[in-house]
């Protein structure tokens, strides 16, 4: 500390001030304008001296000081985030003539001329992990990844430590509400310091910089990703509240820049398909010399106004398209075929190759299929053959190189039975992929998967039993069966990694309350194959109980409808097997029971005939209470809208579906109509 700082608090705090926004500064200068503004020691002396002055004085310690992106101790797990607006994936075009067809799309869209040059924002398409940040009054207060788009996991102690995004807006003025969508990514250079600290310590490296960058970034000790040097462009907005939009999507990028979010120069302003592909052919020049990955580029309708115009069809927008860059191809030698059993079974050759760096990473596996694939390709242990992988594709082989194929050469023989469980390896008629006939129950790799699917939301809906916690269970031979869920305690589950008292506490109410549940939804937990929720309402439906449905004939579940030979065949052979049998009697002995008028059986016929489909975001219901109330009331939930459709439920943001309804006159609901038709008994009769 200075020895002219007089001891008076007012010295302190305006020291601290001071040093809190030069650190800053020099931050922004480093991650953000990479042009360091001052030597690394000196560097370390400010931030050396804020951090003894805020020990000394702990109250001068803010939420936006620099020293508190150094992490904290490790949480238990991530906690969910919902969206405020969902974060939706993009289209992909691959060849010139994809890009065409996206430019015509978007002027017929808007109505233009056919001679009209649309305006667009073309900008990289960085290969990292997408994130959220919302920022209120200018401060930065949570981060969440994309998840699946509508719901992501707070990852706001690791976001904290990246020096690239600033904990408090450059602007005296900020808005209430910011969502700054973005991308976390790593460089080359650090990725590769990265790697050396790994090969240093003797540790596994990382496969490429994206799994670094998303494995920094899920760490549940945010001290571990302080250490790792990520980095983060913004590239779109979300809720925005407290400030006008700007008009356009570069101009909302410069506004960015402004407030000191880092946002990538290799962005431009064109116009037309001829200006879109000028400006990947252009990148694509530029691609090697990049100091970070990226894996094609996105062109966006420059114009808001013109986005809100265009909408989304899906679940991705009208208004954008991801150009990809051709996969990377390297040839290599085979050096065996072996087997991989997939968690349904699945039996999928896989060849092991002479390891060949190809898509930015070293591949020494690469997928064949299927056995017709195999035959098809001809493709034999010992061939040179064409790899190819495309960002995070599965490598997989083109074909085989005909002229350098060895003498030695031998065909691949899939096995008879299972390598895992022994069981035989079966392959239908009219089905391409074999499968270990073992089932989740007998077969260890299947096990897992099974066990995911059994406590997933739509089956038995157990919260907290992550796909992590699960692999544990499975590893340590403490759960070999569904069944086996209900006889952990609360000792056996704290004894795992990263597992607390109160989250084991937490588990295994999970799991008590779980044990009051449907019919269908115990059903479709089983697994069976080819039975899925639908399926499961109707099987749930029919029978009275699950004594009928297992001794039920082929003739009886031919009765059931949208029940076809090969499903009914399907569920004969689930319940000829005695251990799902016992399974199942095992489940019902822990307790797990269902209401005679379970919420998704029919309860009130006034809707019976009535095919519904739901889009968009509606105010209060979630899409699966939504079908639940009107599969209670008789009808029935579908995935497509076409003339048989008696009603879409429309909410916000809803897409192709609306639009496709207004073109065949199909009745239109708000969520308020359908309360109404569902609270009176119109609709059957209509």
């Amino acid at each position: 500390m200075p020895s002219n700082l007089s001891d008076t608090t007012a010295d302190w705090r305006a020291r601290a001030a001071w040093l809190s926004t030069e650190l800053n500064r020099h931050n922004h200068a480093y991650y953000v304008l990479d042009m360091p503004s001052i030597p690394d020691a000196e560097y370390d002396a400010l931030f050396r001296e804020l951090q003894v002055l805020e020990q000394q004085h702990p109250e001068l310690q803010t939420a936006t000081s620099p020293t508190q992106r150094v992490g904290a101790a490790p949480l238990p797990q991530f906690d969910q985030v919902t969206h405020s607006i969902p974060m939706l994936s993009l289209g992909n075009g691959f060849e010139d003539t994809d890009i065409v067809e996206f430019d015509r799309r978007v002027r017929d869209g808007l109505d233009t001329h056919a001679d009209a040059e649309i305006e667009y924002a073309a900008e990289l398409k960085f290969d990292g992990l997408a994130i959220n940040l919302r920022y209120e009054n200018g401060v930065l207060v949570q981060a969440a990844t994309r998840g699946d788009g509508a719901t992501g996991e707070n990852v706001t102690s690791n976001i904290r430590t990246v020096r690239a995004i600033p904990l408090k807006l450059l602007t005296e003025y900020p808005p209430k509400v910011l969502d700054v969508r973005g991308e976390v990514l790593m460089f080359k250079a650090d990725f590769a310091k990265l790697n050396q600290r790994q090969r240093d310590a003797e540790l596994k490296e990382f496969a490429n910089p994206r799994n670094a960058a998303a494995g920094s970034l899920r760490q549940l000790d945010s001290r571990i990703t302080a250490q790792r040097t990520l980095r983060f462009f913004a590239y779109g907005v979300g809720l925005l509240e407290g400030a006008d939009m700007p008009s356009s999507h570069s101009a909302l990028l410069d506004w960015y820049s402004e407030l000191g979010l880092p946002v990538c120069n290799e962005r431009a302003v064109v116009k037309g398909a001829a200006g879109l592909l000028a400006f990947f052919r252009d990148i694509g020049t530029k691609r090697p010399q990049l100091p970070y990955e990226i894996d094609g580029v996105v062109y966006k309708v420059n114009r808001l106004q013109q986005q809100q115009m265009l909408g989304f069809v899906s679940r991705a927008p009208r208004f954008a398209l991801a150009h990809k860059f051709p996969a990377e191809e390297a040839t290599t030698q085979v050096l065996d075929i072996e087997v991989q059993v997939g968690r349904t079974g699945a039996i999928t050759p896989v060849a092991r190759l002479a390891p060949v760096f190809v898509g930015g990473v070293t591949v020494t596996n690469a997928t064949l299929h299927n056995e017709d694939e195999v035959r098809r390709k001809d493709i034999q242990v010992g061939d040179t053959v064409i790899v190819r992988r495309a960002g995070d594709v599965i490598p997989e082989v083109v074909a085989f190189v005909p002229e350098q194929r060895p003498a030695t050469a031998k065909p691949f023989v899939m096995p008879a039975a299972c390598p895992v469980c022994g069981s035989a390896i079966i392959k239908l008629e009219d089905e391409a992929i074999a499968r270990c006939s073992g089932g989740w129950v007998k077969c260890a790799a299947q096990r897992k998967g099974g066990l995911q699917h059994f406590v997933s939301r739509r089956a038995m809906d157990v919260e907290g039993l992550g796909d992590q916690l699960i692999e544990q269970l499975v590893d340590k031979h403490i759960i070999t069966t569904a069944a086996d869920f209900y006889k952990l305690g609360i000792l056996k589950l704290a004894e795992l990694d990263r597992m607390a008292d109160k989250s084991a506490q937490n588990v295994v109410a999970a799991l008590e309350k779980s044990k009051q549940t449907t019919f269908a939804r115990f059903i479709y937990a089983l697994g069976i194959r080819h039975v899925g929720e639908a399926t499961a309402k109707e099987l749930a439906g029919h029978f009275p109980s699950m004594d009928a449905l297992m001794q039920a004939s082929e003739e009886k579940l031919l009765e059931v409808a949208d029940i076809g030979p090969v499903v009914a065949k399907s569920i004969l052979n689930f319940f000829a097997d005695p251990l799902n049998v016992e399974l199942v009697e095992q489940l019902l002995a822990a307790g797990i029971y269902w209401p005679q008028n379970s919420p998704t059986e029919v309860q009130s016929k006034h809707l019976l005939g009535k095919i519904f489909v739901l889009t968009g975001t509606l105010p209060t219901l979630s899409r699966d209470e939504a079908a639940a109330l009107i599969e209670a009331a008789g009808g029935k939930v579908t995935g497509s809208v076409s003339k048989k459709t008696s009603y879409v439920v429309a909410g916000a943001e809803a897409g192709s579906k609306l639009t496709k309804a207004e073109e065949l006159g199909v009745a239109i609901l708000d969520e308020a109509a359908l309360r109404t038709l569902l609270e009176s008994n119109v609709g059957a009769n209509e």
